[in-house]
């Protein structure tokens, strides 16, 4: 289905991207220890860049972990159900699950808007960052994930339909 493939790009590149940020993260780490520790000037920065990229990374890969079905679950009882009942319950966490995302969603783009007006500092460092582009990565995690928990519910609805389809998910 062109729906479910389309969001499912969106989410192999929002994977990608939280994967590749682990580069920057390692870079503020490892000059963040020569600096303290070779140096004897520990930096401003590094401990608000680190939570605010390891963050990033994890906002940005929910959706894509969901994709190829690796946030945890406990099969055993789902191991003896037919493929079309796993398909409805599925079907029905979904659909209760999505209502929640979307709130939280809407919340957060308002979350995330307000720290831009006001210029919302982070308070936690010397340094002291602007936090609406953490806020606005949070929001866009979230909207990624509620974007797959939508292609999921479909899939799960062709499933238990009986609709045949190709397995997009985990590629």
């Amino acid at each position: 289905m062109k729906l479910i493939n389309a969001i499912e790009s969106i989410t192999r590149w929002s994977g990608w991207l939280g994967a590749v940020l682990i580069f920057p993260l390692i870079g503020a780490l490892v000059f963040e220890v020569f600096s303290r520790y070779l140096l004897g000037r520990p930096t401003l920065w590094a401990f608000e860049v680190s939570y605010m990229v390891m963050g990033a990374i994890f906002m940005l890969g929910m959706s894509n972990a969901l994709r190829v079905r690796q946030h945890v679950s406990v099969d055993i009882v789902s191991m003896q159900l037919s493929e079309r009942v796993k398909a409805i319950i599925n079907a029905i966490g979904y659909f209760l699950f999505l209502p929640l995302l979307i709130w939280l969603v809407w919340e957060l783009s308002a979350y995330a808007l307000q720290a831009f007006e006001t210029n919302e500092r982070s308070g936690r460092s010397a340094w002291n960052p602007v936090v609406w582009p953490i806020y606005t990565v949070w929001f866009v995690g979230f909207l990624f994930l509620a974007l797959q928990v939508l292609a999921e519910l479909i899939r799960s609805v062709m499933t238990a339909l009986g609709q045949k389809q190709v397995e997009e998910g985990g590629s």
